[in-house]
């Protein structure tokens, strides 16, 4: 097995993976807060969450059999498979104009953007080192978030100048420069970690015996049940619902997204210095779960008193995410890619529960009340916290 790499040297390739990450947020984001709405155009709502299940079971499944690839080939050369698949899929969302072509296309789309950023998980976490993990991390998502942040605007613009297959055509072709960073840079981001071979079921018995690995994984399954609901849902309900246009949503979007960016890293520094994760974590869930009592409560289509709320929303939000991601990958190293591959599953697998979720609450209840379900769930994220081990 190879060394590991010196910290000075592993500090200078974090430059090139922060840039990755900005370039695929970009990608990722555009098509995010428009799919749903363009879905609606050949189904319901109810049929909606459906598609979101069904592209999500066979992106678990998709997840379950990574750790095996992995193995055989290099994170690298996996990260262009999976890159190629992610443009195709983008390209064929563009040219759907009925509800197979949707699914099948979606289904792809959900696949490849859950596993490229697993592959970018093993690249960060073989160039960052356990002291400094919360800036490490936060910095790196800083920028993914900078992507996040930029792109709600970009896809208003984009849908009201060329309608949803303008924004998935320039979801596409943004894969490009990341190609090409990956190619140009692929020495100094080659992979020397040997990866554990541990089957997935033999590492979820562990994590479900060790209560921190557990409370972390269920900490981050309601964080994406959370990110579910505004990514899907809240558009809706904004746009179908109260009637904003998307170029106001755009706009209110990007302003809620803020948080990440001003956030993150001084959090990262406050639980690698002073407080540590389960008191930043405690702040966030309060934050978060008194935001989502509001989504229910408001009716009035304010552009200013949504961009408050979801600000404060993601005030929440970001607090968790950094904490999320430090925590986790302070107690896990890169060649435990079960574990790594078991703690991405929560994406999916939130977004299997939460359409289900919805499909039975819209049943009987009007949107609205999705959000007041989801803030309750959101309160158990109080006890979990609690009972996570500290790490200084």
């Amino acid at each position: 097995m190879a060394k590991p790499l010196p910290v000075q040297s592993k500090n200078k390739r974090l430059p090139i993976l922060y840039a990755m990450g900005l370039i695929l947020s970009l990608a990722t984001a555009l098509p995010a807060y428009i799919q749903s709405n363009f879905l609606e155009e050949f189904v319901s709502l109810q049929t909606v969450s459906l598609f979101f299940m069904i592209g999500n079971f066979l992106t678990i499944f998709a997840i379950i059999v990574f750790p095996s690839l992995m193995q055989r080939l290099s994170n690298s050369l996996l990260t262009k498979i999976v890159l190629m698949v992610f443009f195709v899929s983008s390209l064929w969302l563009s040219m759907s104009a009925d509800a197979t072509n949707a699914l099948l296309s979606l289904i792809l789309f959900s696949v490849a953007i859950n596993l490229i950023w697993i592959n970018m998980d093993f690249l960060l976490e073989n160039f960052s080192a356990n002291t400094t993990t919360g800036r490490t991390r936060t910095i790196y998502f800083t920028f993914i978030n900078a992507g996040w942040i930029a792109s709600p605007m970009l896809a208003g613009y984009l849908v009201g100048f060329g309608g949803y297959t303008l924004t998935f055509l320039v979801s596409a072709f943004l894969l490009i420069p990341f190609f090409l960073i990956l190619l140009t840079q692929e020495k100094k981001l080659k992979d020397t970690t040997k990866y554990s071979q541990e089957k997935l079921w033999t590492v979820a018995k562990k994590m479900i015996k060790d209560k921190s690995l557990r409370g972390i994984f269920i900490i981050s399954l309601l964080l994406q049940l959370f990110f579910n609901s505004a990514i899907v849902y809240i558009p809706i309900y904004l746009h179908q619902n109260l009637g904003l246009e998307w170029g106001v949503l755009g706009v209110i979007f990007s302003v809620m997204l803020i948080p990440f960016i001003i956030l993150e890293i001084p959090a990262g520094i406050v639980a690698d210095k002073y407080l540590g994760e389960k008191e930043i974590l405690l702040v966030g869930f309060a934050i978060l779960s008194l935001s989502l009592f509001f989504f229910f409560y408001i009716s009035l289509p304010t552009a200013w008193i949504w961009a408050l709320v979801l600000f404060a929303s993601r005030s929440g939000a970001a607090l968790i995410e950094a904490m999320r991601e430090t925590y986790f990958f302070k107690i896990v190293d890169a060649k435990d890619v079960g574990y790594i591959n078991l703690f991405r599953l929560t994406g999916p697998l939130a977004y299997i529960v939460g359409p289900g979720l919805a499909i039975i609450t819209l049943k009987f209840l009007p949107l609205n009340y999705l959000f007041l379900v989801t803030a309750v769930i959101m309160l158990s994220g109080l006890y979990f916290t609690l009972s996570l081990r500290d790490t200084k």
